[in-house]
C-alpha cells in the first residue's frame, strides 16, 4: 500500500510534459522553471505550481526583480529576444530526379532545407511539388534531429496491397457486387463505422503516457479502419507479376488485388501540429525556413515526438489492415500476399559513410537494396510494384506516386465532370466518390516519372485500377 502511495505522489510531481502542455518554451526556460519549483515551491499543490508558472510566462517583465522567480523571468525574456538560428550560407548539392518536371517552388523549398545546420544530405524525387516546409517528394537526412514538417502532417501515410488467387475476369463479371463491397466496407473523410473493429494498437502505452496523444485516443478509436480525404483511395484492380523468379514465389501472371492509400487520420495531423509548434519555439529559424524547425532527439520533446510518430505510423497500418480484412471477408478469400510501404516518416539509417542519420521521406518511398514498395499512378493509370536498388545519391528513396502537375483548385477550374467521366470510361474504371481535384489529368505522366527513376527501382509487377473508391464530393457527384 505504501508503494502505491509513493508511486502516486511521484506521478503528481511537476514534469516537463506539464510545461509543454502550457506552451512553455522548451530548453533553458523549462529547466529553470522545474529547478525553481522543486527547490522553493515543493509545498505548493501541483495546480498552484502550474498557476504560478503561468503567471510568470504571461508577464515575465513583472518578475525580473523577484527573489526566486527572477532567473525564470530572464530565461523566458531571453528566449523571446533570441536571434533566429542562422542557415548555412553555402549551397549544398543534392540529387534531383526529373528536374524538368519539378516546379520552382519545390526546388526553392529543397534549397532552403539543404542549408539547415543539421542537414547531412538530400534528394528530390520526380513526383516532387511544393508543400509546407520540406516539399512533397523531398528526402532529407539530418544529424540527430527530427523535423515534424519534414515528416509531414499525415504521419505514416502508406500504400497497402493484398493479392488474391482469383482470376482477373472476376472483376468484369462482378463490378456491381464489388462496388457495393467498397461502399459497405470503407469509410472516408469525416465518416466512420458505427461499431469500429477493435485492434491491439489502441492498447499501446503511448496513448496514456504522452499527453497530446492521450487526448486523441477516443477520436483515433472512432476512426479505426477508415481512410482520409484528398488523394486517399481503396480500389479493386488487376496485378500482373512480370517474372516468375520473384521473392513472392508467385507464378508470373495476373491476379485480383486490393490497393489502398491512406494515413494516420486526425491522430497524425494533431501530433504534427502540436510538435511543430514545440519545434518552432525551441528552434527559431528565419522566416523562409520556419516550418523546418527541428527537435533534438536527445531532448525529452524529441524523444516524445519520435514515440508519437511511430505510434501514428503503426495506427495507419492498423487502419489499412482492417480495410483489407473487411473486404477479404466480403470476397470470402484470404490474400496470398500482402505488400506495404509508407512515406511521411523519419527513419534511423546509416549513410554511405556508416554514420547514423535521420532520413525524412515526405512523400517518398523507401527504396533500399531489395526493399519492396508500391508506386501508384492515378485512378486511370497503372501503379507499380518495385524493388529498390539502394541508390545512395537518392538516399535509398523513390517517388511515392505520379505527383501533381496542378493544384486542386486549378484542377477544379480546368476540368469538367464530363471530361473526367470520359477519361475514366476510356480507362475502363468505375469511380465511387472523388472530385475534380483528383482528376487523373491533374497528375504527371506516371510513365515519365518511372523512367526518371529507373536507377532507383526495378519494376517487378504492375497494378491496373478497375474500381476506385474515394471520398465523396457532392460538388462533383451532383453535377451532370
Amino acid at each position: 500500500m505504501k508503494k502505491t502511495k509513493k508511486s502516486k505522489q511521484k506521478s503528481d510531481k511537476l514534469a516537463s510534459k506539464d510545461l509543454m502542455a502550457l506552451g512553455f518554451p522548451t530548453g533553458k526556460p523549462t529547466g529553470t522553471a522545474l529547478n525553481i519549483i522543486h527547490t522553493y515551491f515543493t509545498e505548493l499543490p501541483k495546480l498552484h505550481q502550474i498557476e504560478l508558472l503561468q503567471d510568470v510566462l504571461a508577464a515575465p517583465e513583472q518578475y525580473q526583480m523577484h527573489t526566486t522567480l527572477a532567473p525564470l523571468a530572464q530565461a523566458i525574456l531571453s528566449r523571446k529576444e533570441s536571434e533566429p538560428i542562422a542557415l548555412k550560407t553555402e549551397k549544398q548539392k543534392y540529387a534531383i530526379y526529373g528536374a524538368e518536371g519539378i516546379e520552382q517552388g519545390a526546388l526553392d523549398q529543397m534549397n532552403i532545407a539543404m542549408r539547415l545546420p543539421v542537414t547531412q544530405g538530400g534528394a528530390l524525387m520526380p513526383d516532387a511539388h511544393q508543400g509546407y516546409g520540406l516539399p512533397v517528394g523531398g528526402v532529407l537526412a539530418t544529424h540527430n534531429a527530427v523535423i515534424p514538417y519534414g515528416v509531414g502532417v499525415d504521419i505514416g501515410c502508406r500504400m497497402s496491397m493484398s493479392i488474391f488467387d482469383i482470376h482477373t475476369g472476376f472483376i468484369d463479371k462482378n463490378r456491381e457486387k464489388l462496388i457495393k463491397m467498397l461502399t459497405d466496407s470503407t469509410r472516408f473523410g469525416n465518416t466512420s463505422f458505427k461499431r469500429p473493429m477493435d485492434h491491439e494498437i489502441m492498447s499501446r502505452p503511448e496513448f496514456n503516457e504522452i499527453p497530446v496523444v492521450r487526448e486523441l485516443k477516443e477520436r483515433a478509436y472512432l476512426q479505426l479502419g477508415t481512410s482520409g480525404g484528398g488523394n486517399h483511395f481503396v480500389e479493386f484492380g488487376t496485378v500482373e507479376i512480370h517474372d516468375s523468379a520473384n521473392e513472392f514465389e508467385l507464378p508470373a501472371g495476373k491476379y485480383l488485388a486490393i490497393l489502398s492509400h491512406s494515413g494516420s487520420r486526425r491522430l497524425g495531423a494533431n501530433i504534427a501540429g502540436y510538435y511543430t509548434k514545440v519545434a518552432m519555439d525551441a528552434c527559431p529559424l528565419p522566416q523562409e525556413a520556419k516550418h523546418l524547425a527541428w527537435l533534438d532527439l536527445d531532448t525529452e520533446a524529441g524523444q516524445e515526438y519520435w514515440l508519437a510518430m511511430n505510434l501514428a505510423g503503426d495506427y495507419a497500418s492498423a487502419c489499412h489492415h482492417q480495410i483489407h480484412e473487411r473486404l477479404a471477408a466480403q470476397l470470402g478469400e484470404a490474400p496470398i500476399l500482402r505488400i506495404e510501404n509508407h512515406h511521411n516518416f523519419a527513419w534511423k539509417e546509416k549513410n554511405e559513410f556508416g554514420k547514423e542519420v535521420i532520413v525524412h521521406r515526405k512523400g517518398a518511398t523507401p527504396a533500399g537494396k531489395d526493399v519492396l514498395g508500391i508506386i501508384p499512378g492515378t485512378m486511370a493509370t497503372p501503379g507499380f510494384i518495385v524493388r529498390g536498388k539502394g541508390e545512395t545519391a537518392a538516399i535509398n528513396s523513390a517517388s511515392h506516386g505520379a505527383g501533381r502537375v496542378m493544384s486542386r483548385t486549378q484542377a477544379i477550374k480546368t476540368f469538367s465532370p464530363q471530361e473526367m467521366r470520359k477519361h475514366l470510361q476510356k480507362a475502363g474504371v468505375d469511380l465511387v466518390g472523388a472530385g475534380l481535384d483528383e482528376a487523373p489529368m491533374a497528375y504527371k505522366d506516371i510513365y515519365k516519372v518511372m523512367d526518371y527513376q529507373r536507377d532507383l527501382v526495378e519494376v517487378i509487377g504492375t497494378f491496373q485500377p478497375k474500381i476506385v473508391r474515394m471520398n465523396e464530393d457532392k460538388k462533383y457527384v451532383e453535377v451532370d
